[in-house]
């Protein structure tokens, strides 16, 4: 099969082209597992954090990849959930033990064995890869390959992160970063709390013009003050900058929720002008979001299929993934970058 492979950690900026196309043995599913046909792969934030070292794979190489869409080849042993054929997608959540007393609670996402697709296992970005049947999940037929695939992390942890805000009906939600998961975020909440008020905060005049015509009230820069305090602002920055200049926009006791896998080091400084009473006083909040569970995931695409949820993609060939991933650096975004395989 052919897939993309990541061989060594480098900076994107320095190495170019960190994703080497190769020709890889077809992979054979083991108990429990079944072998999945891709079509489509989202492109994530989270493979950057793979290539650029925040969350290094603890083997190398490895085909990166966690917003998979595609058809069942084959059943392993004891897998009997999917027949032939059936289209399935695959997110961010590989295994967990399923055993601890956090994945029998429905919290598998915090478990110590958690095991992320394209990292810990190869993933998406090929035209075959294995899975558990466990975490496999129909795709409804209201979305071709390319729609789902970004709903697979981008969505269901953008309602993960949104279900941690607490906030609901006409409250007042902030989004600062506004890429894959933001914008799927804005589409969830104007049909779930048509009386909520959205704003959003985004370096790219672009992405700003981009929220408000999906119905943000008000879009401005990381560094600007809403025109009011509120409840709950999700942050899907890579950096620290947007975490502090959030919290200024907080109301009391409002919650900030950070949807990253891991921040940059490159403005660490920044929470050096972190203020005690301007930033934190009123009882303020700040709570992160570790991973997805499978239960985000099937609840999420169940969502997205009622209301339903399109994302605005851009589609790009299996050998221009380097490309993909280098734009989505350069924050060149509109919506969701997917590969298309196959």
């Amino acid at each position: 099969m052919k897939a993309m492979i990541l061989e060594k950690i480098c900076d994107l900026g320095e190495c170019g082209e960190p994703l080497r196309l190769a020709e890889l043995p077809d992979p054979e599913p083991g108990d429990g597992e079944i072998l999945v046909r891709v079509s489509a792969c989202g492109v994530c934030h989270t493979e950057l954090d793979e290539i650029e070292g925040r969350t290094p794979p603890p083997v190398l190489p490895v085909v990166p990849g966690h917003q998979v869409v595609g058809k069942v080849e084959k059943s392993g042993s004891g897998a009997e959930k999917y027949r032939s054929g059936e289209r399935v997608g695959v997110g961010w959540i590989h295994s967990a033990c399923g055993k601890c007393d956090l994945c029998v609670s429905g919290q598998e996402n915090l478990c110590a064995d958690f095991r992320a697709t394209g990292r810990d296992v190869n993933g998406g970005y090929a035209e075959l890869m294995t899975v558990p049947e466990s975490h496999a999940f129909p795709i409804p037929d209201v979305f071709t390959d390319v729609d789902a695939a970004p709903l697979l992390c981008a969505g269901a942890i953008g309602y993960r992160s949104m279900n941690l805000t607490g906030i609901s009906g006409a409250g007042r939600l902030g989004l600062t970063g506004f890429g894959a998961s933001g914008h799927l975020v804005l589409k969830m909440v104007r049909h779930m709390y048509p009386d909520m008020k959205v704003y959003v905060f985004a370096r790219s005049p672009g992405e700003r013009e981009f929220a408000l015509e999906l119905g943000a009230v008000w879009a401005g820069d990381t560094t600007d003050k809403s025109s009011e305090k509120l409840d709950a602002i999700i942050d899907t920055t890579p950096v620290w900058k947007p975490v502090v200049e959030a919290l200024r926009n907080l109301a009391p006791g409002g919650r900030l929720v950070i949807n990253a896998i891991r921040k940059e080091d490159r403005d660490k400084e920044y929470l050096l002008n972190v203020d005690y009473t301007e930033h934190l006083w009123m009882e303020k909040e700040i709570k992160s979001v570790a991973n997805v569970a499978g239960s985000d995931i099937a609840e999420f695409l169940k969502l997205a299929a009622e209301i339903p949820i399109r994302p605005e993609t851009e589609t790009y060939t299996l050998a221009e993934a380097n490309r993909a991933l280098l734009e989505l650096k350069q924050r060149k975004i509109r919506g969701a970058k997917v590969l298309v395989i196959g």
